[in-house]
């Protein structure tokens, strides 16, 4: 009986062993310091995406390294929405540990020293009632899924989110 217990135990240590390092694998894939903070999918006043009197701008993604050591360069990082419309960080920004960007419609000067990055297209990307946001890392695994809808307050925006990874 003993053999038994000692056999079965032993199987069953194999069988976590076995396990531990998919499940740390799947984890790791889906791991990130940037995630997204908020959304402001709906810019204040009447949505005119004119590029020269428009509001597009107002429009904005914040995406923030949660990370309390390491510096995040967003070069090759890919953001898309549920429709498949995207953009993607072609030049470096770099994120310090606790700092944050804010990706905006329209035309304008990037900058990490005033934390914006600019999608210079005057076309509103968010939808006003509801869209989930993908953030890929630039291996093209997921670093983060953010969606909201209208019914509630975004924590930096003003959009209710549903799930957030």
């Amino acid at each position: 009986m003993r053999t038994r217990s000692v056999l079965a135990a032993a199987v069953t240590a194999g069988i976590l062993a076995a396990l531990v390092p998919a499940v740390s694998a799947q984890a790791a894939e889906y791991s990130s310091a940037l995630k997204v903070r908020g959304i402001q999918y709906d810019a204040p006043g009447r949505d005119s995406n004119s590029c020269s009197t428009g509001n597009t701008d107002q429009e904005y993604l914040t995406i923030k390294n949660y990370s309390s050591s390491a510096t995040v360069n967003l070069k090759g990082y890919v953001v898309k929405d549920a429709a498949g419309n995207r953009f993607a960080f072609t030049a470096n920004h770099y994120l310090q540990p606790g700092d944050h960007i804010k990706l905006r419609g329209g035309h304008g000067s990037d900058s990490d020293a005033k934390n914006v990055v600019y999608r210079d297209n005057c076309n509103f990307l968010w939808n006003n009632d509801k869209d989930t946001i993908y953030l890929y890392k630039p291996s093209g695994s997921r670093a983060d899924v953010h969606s909201y809808t209208k019914r509630d307050n975004d924590r930096d925006g003003n959009g209710y989110i549903s799930y957030h990874n």
